[in-house]
């Protein structure tokens, strides 16, 4: 696909402003290099948090977290993408303070171990302790994107006992076989190659079998209410059609909701058109829904 051409102008822009942070001989298993580079960029697209959102830093139950606005009747657990090897607190803190700001809801964002020092089950394990723990005081919604959205799942798909409120995955990592439809048709997309993808999960390790490693071997008929939200120009589009098949035939109740014309991490494209406007707009609204 010719995406210069068949994104808008303001897609492509950002998409060139975020590979400006990557030099073209940067290795891609160079871990402390990309990750320098994922922050710097992080930092470059950060729009600031709504005046007046109160933040604290703190850990619940050994896990670093971020809170973001007052306590609420529901928490959203938010957990950070990154290929499960970048990012942090920092990387998607304006993301989160919006998301608080914009559903009147608290947002706890969690600062899980990555790989490849803390391999395999690390990160699902740290999502796990601080989604207890929320659960505690109250209900609670998982949302996360990317990465954070495979481990968001990997939690809904095995501790039904938490009883969770719902789960909002955005351009999500599912663990179905990385090939066929979008994995070949945008296997070049902008921002997220195939290729990448089997790097992270090379870096990742953990048996692909095992269900706190991969959602789709989860136990999808006792998922909470579930919106997805993939990307169209992304390598990872049909995982999320996958998953949304299997757990619908499972009989969990899915919403799904393709974003035509973004990118694998338009996130931090939210205000540069109306698209991404309006497609972050669907987003705060499934969490409003999901609160009720």
């Amino acid at each position: 696909m010719d995406y210069r051409n068949y994104l808008s102008p303001e897609i492509v822009a950002f998409i060139d402003e975020t590979m400006a942070f990557y030099p073209p001989d940067l290795d891609p298993r160079d871990w402390p290099a990309q990750r320098a580079a994922y922050d710097r960029m992080a930092a470059h697209f950060h729009r600031g948090r709504p005046e007046g959102l109160a933040v604290a830093d703190r850990d619940i139950e050994g896990v670093p977290v971020r809170l973001y606005g007052s306590a609420s009747d529901v928490t959203v657990v938010y957990a950070h993408g990154g290929g499960f090897v970048l990012g942090g607190l920092d990387s998607h803190d304006d993301v989160c303070a919006e998301l608080a700001q914009r559903t009147g809801s608290r947002v706890v964002s969690v600062d899980y171990r990555l790989a490849p020092e803390h391999p395999g089950v690390a990160g699902h394990e740290d999502l796990m302790r601080v989604t207890e723990g929320c659960c505690a005081e109250g209900p609670v919604i998982l949302c996360g994107d990317s990465a954070g959205a495979s481990l968001c799942a990997t939690v809904s798909g095995t501790r039904a006992d938490l009883g969770l409120h719902g789960q909002v995955l955005i351009y999500p990592s599912l663990g179905f076989p990385q090939q066929g439809g979008s994995f070949g048709t945008h296997a070049e997309a902008p921002l997220l190659r195939t290729e990448d993808l089997g790097l992270y999960r090379e870096v990742l390790g953990g048996d692909p079998e095992d269900p706190r490693v991969a959602p789709a071997r989860g136990d999808l008929a006792a998922l909470p209410p579930t919106w997805l939200f993939p990307s169209e120009c992304d390598p990872l589009h049909d995982d999320a059609l996958r998953y949304a098949a299997a757990a619908r035939a499972a009989g969990a109740e899915v919403h799904l909701q393709s974003h035509a014309g973004l990118v694998h991490g338009w996130l931090r494209a939210r205000d540069v058109n109306a698209l991404a406007r309006a497609s972050f707009a669907q987003i705060v609204e499934a969490v409003v829904q999901l609160s009720r």
